[in-house]
Order: C-alpha cells, then sequence, then structure tokens
C-alpha cells in the first residue's frame, strides 16, 4: 500500500492505493474488497431504519469491512435529530460489538457528537471525514480522542493548512470523498504543508492505518 485513501465513493481498485469505499446498506455491493458501511444522516429513512441496521449488522461483521460508516449528524437533514441521534447511537454500538473504527460525517452538530461518544463510552477510534473547520474545533476533538481526515477542502482552502499543520501526526488521515481530485494530489499537498515527503507521509499515514484498523 502505497496511498491510503480513507473515504471515498468510487472503487476504482488501484493495485498501489487502498481505498476504504463507502456503502450503504440499500446499495451493497459485495465485489468491493474494503468498504466502510453505513446510515448516512441524510438519507435515514425512519420507515426502513430497522431493516438498515440489521444490514448494517451483517455486512459489518465481515472481515472485508474495515469500519462503520459514513454515519453522523447533520443538522440540514429533513430527517429529526431525534431519529439521527437514534440511528447514530445504534451505529456507534456495532462499532463496539465489533470493535470497527467509524468514520463520520458531521454538520452543525459536534458538541452532540461529543457528548454522545462520552456517554456511550466508545472506546474505538472515531474518524471526521472531510475536516474544513477551524483550530479551535480541531483541538476539541482532538482532546476528545478524535481522528481527523481532511480532501479537497484541504486543496481549495488555503486557511485549512495551519490547521492541518497543528494536527499530530499520529491523528490524522487523507482522502478524496466525493471529489475529482486524486489522493495522490492530496498527499502531495498535505507533504508540501507538513514539509516532509511524500515517501514519509505514507509511512506517517500507513502507521496510523495500523493503528486505527489493526492491521
Amino acid at each position: 500500500m502505497q496511498y491510503f485513501n480513507l473515504h471515498t465513493h468510487q472503487f476504482k481498485n488501484q493495485e498501489h492505493i487502498l481505498e476504504l469505499v463507502n456503502q450503504y446498506p440499500q446499495e451493497f455491493d459485495q465485489t468491493i474488497t474494503n468498504y466502510s458501511i453505513g446510515i448516512h444522516p441524510l438519507f435515514i429513512d425512519e420507515n426502513r431504519l430497522e431493516s438498515d441496521l440489521e444490514i448494517l449488522e451483517q455486512k459489518a461483521g465481515l472481515p472485508e469491512c474495515l469500519a462503520i460508516g459514513e454515519c453522523g449528524l447533520d443538522k440540514r437533514s429533513e430527517t429529526s435529530f431525534e431519529i439521527q441521534l437514534e440511528g447514530l447511537k445504534r451505529q456507534f454500538l456495532l462499532a463496539e460489538k465489533f470493535q470497527k473504527p467509524l468514520v463520520i460525517h458531521c454538520v452543525h452538530a459536534f458538541q452532540e457528537l461529543v457528548e454522545i461518544k462520552n456517554q456511550l463510552q466508545i472506546t474505538v477510534p472515531i474518524i471526521i471525514h472531510g475536516f474544513s473547520k477551524k483550530e479551535q474545533l480541531a483541538k476539541q476533538l482532538l482532546n476528545n480522542g478524535f481522528y481527523l481526515s481532511f480532501g479537497r477542502y484541504l486543496l481549495v482552502n488555503p486557511e485549512l493548512e495551519s490547521v492541518f499543520n497543528n494536527v499530530p501526526e499520529n491523528r490524522f488521515f487523507l482522502e478524496t470523498d466525493t471529489s475529482d481530485y486524486t489522493i495522490e494530489e492530496v498527499y502531495a499537498l498535505a507533504a508540501k504543508y507538513k514539509k516532509i515527503t511524500v515517501t514519509e507521509l505514507q509511512q506517517i499515514i500507513s502507521n496510523n492505518f495500523n493503528t486505527v484498523f489493526n492491521k
């Protein structure tokens, strides 16, 4: 593995890239070799939440499943926040049951996210994907044990450079999500910001991968 893509919706199956491909219960593709599976807060359907959670539990125990997610909280969602909270708590508990890390989507609900983690005493690693916020929030999340993953916002928002540089090397990942940027482009800029070589960055993220995913 030369590159690890923490979160992508596009399965390219390139030999030099380990992709953690996002899957949803109702659209599961068994040909994908390494995946995360979760119920996204924008797409929660209260009428099928139970059946989605059943599928999620079936797939989460398979060795190809590396993480639960993306799941989370999003105050833009038309789904009631109470239903989102219920769905997230149950996915947190599944992650604990299977000892799989969590990939989190969070919009305007970081305080609630921290509270749920602490309330349920979650011990598995939790990664905030697509982080694009300010340093104060980054510090709060890091202090509460979260990991941060950076992707396209790192490339389009120069203000993220200082935020990214202040994240300890053992607490971050890189990703592409749904963007057209390649993981190589994200690594190149991240290495430039950290003032290290891409090879050194690859080793850092490989170490983080081994720690978080027990590989």
